[in-house]
């Protein structure tokens, strides 16, 4: 029998008075979380609940959502996370296109989570604060429902970055081997640490390596509902956080914060980027500060996340490092004839394609786009990669991300590494603006930090003296802040291009 619920029970079972959350005052020991979660397996069973029927989780991080998350599992059901911030018309489309005939949705978003519910025709349940003092009155029900290994234990929304968000269906077998390699090959973890919970768990990343990794090896996840800098610092010292987890935006957020804090974070032994590509400028700055080393990561929501990883005692900073225990990447570009060939060369730019126990089975009702991505028994991911002498792999960018200037390839990444190695910059972004000769031109949006000052002129000259002529962002603009999704990753897609910027590059001819 397998069901990633189980491994509750099993850390249940050995680690019974062990803290497994804590937010803030509040800690549920190990003992505490598995009977809660029977109590929701419960209560849900006698709502209906069948093996295999999917469950809407729109949760912030509170222990509430663990809960329902096991006890979901647990009853045999499939969990649908979602992002509590989502408007009705998009839970609508969630909750129809799973087919979930019920939501859980925090209290400060009921409202949307009702309306979505309702043109969804389902039922939608506010969880609150209360809730679960309400859970010793439900009738538990302890038993774990046996699954195979091919059944579907989440399915996880896509961001929806080249249209409708897809669903990608992860069974219990990919989710429970990626949890078990993270927690163990990976990050070491053990009963004694303390991971940092600051990681959306409706997001793969928080799931696998946050709350899945810590309960597979009786660690303590510390809870933050919402992420801010000054208040991670607060929480490793407070909890002595050994290992540390988040998205680039994170970092560079709390290396803003190095020079004021007095925060003791001597606890920490380990920090995990994921999510987008960690600016070395960054690595380096955050590790000499922190006297703490980053591990970089690569994945997807269709390989529930992890498919590569730096190691403890073999890492390249820069690198997303090599792949994990039983994956396989392979590059593949396309030739003359439009055909896909693998890239053999040291070096060469190729797309990366992905085979492993950690790949979904296909795309929820998408045959179609299931069959586009999975070609050959290799998920297609759309990011080009490099690989070097060693077999450690060096993502280049999206190609959907790749600005094509003038018959050239840009990739955004190299420009924003040049771009964090100024003083003055915080935070930059790197896209294609539409030009009428050239295709697109190169443009860049940047974020100073405090008391810094610097033109974007200077900026565009210190990026011309350091790549080739056609790399360099002919349009650079200062702004506030850049978009960032629920996990703190950077939307260029909701970047703002400047009606002057705009203007003069549809001028240019």
């Amino acid at each position: 029998m397998t069901n990633l619920s189980l491994n509750l029970r099993e850390a249940a079972q050995m680690y019974p008075d062990r803290p497994a959350l804590r937010l803030d005052s509040t800690t549920f020991t190990y003992a505490q979380l598995d009977d809660l979660s029977a109590h929701a397996a419960g209560w849900l069973r006698e709502r209906g609940l069948r093996p295999g029927d999917p469950v809407g989780i729109m949760l912030p991080n509170v222990p509430h959502f663990p809960v329902f998350y096991y006890g979901v599992l647990r009853a045999g059901g499939a969990i649908v996370p979602m992002n509590p911030l989502l408007k009705a018309r998009e839970v609508a489309h969630y909750l129809g296109d799973s087919g979930a005939s019920l939501v859980l949705a925090w209290e400060t978003f009921a409202d949307e989570a009702a309306a979505g519910a309702e043109k969804a025709g389902a039922a939608a349940v506010t969880i609150s604060a209360a809730t679960l003092d309400d859970v010793a009155t439900w009738t538990p029900s302890p038993e774990v429902a046996p699954r195979a290994d091919g059944d579907t234990a989440v399915i996880l929304y896509t961001s929806g970055t080249t249209g409708t968000p897809k669903g990608a269906e992860l069974t219990h077998a990919n989710m429970r081997k990626n949890a078990s390699v993270t927690a163990t090959t990976l990050l070491d973890l053990g009963p004694d640490d303390v991971v940092m919970g600051c990681l959306p768990l409706f997001h793969s990343f928080g799931q696998t390596c946050g709350l899945n990794a810590a309960v597979v090896s009786g660690a303590c996840l510390t809870l933050i509902p919402r992420f801010s800098p000054a208040a991670a610092l607060q929480v490793i010292e407070r909890d002595r956080v050994t290992v540390f987890e988040g998205v680039p935006t994170m970092y560079v957020g709390m290396l803003g914060e190095a020079a004021s804090t007095t925060a003791d974070t001597s606890s920490l032994r380990l920090c995990v980027s994921g999510g987008a590509a960690l600016p070395v400028e960054v690595l380096h700055g955050f590790e000499k500060a922190f006297d703490a080393v980053i591990l970089e990561g690569y994945g997807l929501s269709e390989t529930s996340p992890v498919a590569t990883f730096n190691r403890r005692d073999r890492r390249k900073p820069g690198s997303i490092g090599l792949p994990i225990e039983g994956v396989q990447l392979m590059l593949v570009t396309v030739d003359d004839s439009g055909g896909e060939i693998p890239v053999t060369e040291t070096g060469e730019i190729g797309e990366i394609a992905i085979r492993g126990h950690n790949v979904m089975k296909g795309y929820r009702n998408q045959p179609e786009a299931t069959a586009a991505a999975m070609r050959g028994g290799w998920f297609r991911t759309g990011d080009l990669a490099t690989v070097d002498e060693d077999g450690f792999y060096y993502i280049v960018d999206r190609k959907k991300d790749m600005v094509i200037r003038g018959g050239y390839n840009v990739y955004p990444r190299e420009i924003e590494e040049v771009l964090y190695e100024h003083p003055a910059v915080l935070e930059a972004a790197v896209i294609g603006i539409p030009h009428p000769s050239l295709g697109e031109e190169v443009g860049a949006a940047v974020t100073l930090r405090p008391g810094a000052a610097c033109t974007p002129q200077e900026l565009r000259d210190y990026v011309k003296e350091r790549v080739a002529a056609y790399k360099y962002p002919r349009h650079v603009w200062l702004t506030d802040g850049l978009p960032k999704g629920p996990t703190g990753k950077l939307l260029k897609r909701e970047i703002t291009i400047p009606a002057d910027v705009l203007s003069a590059t549809a001028a240019r001819s």
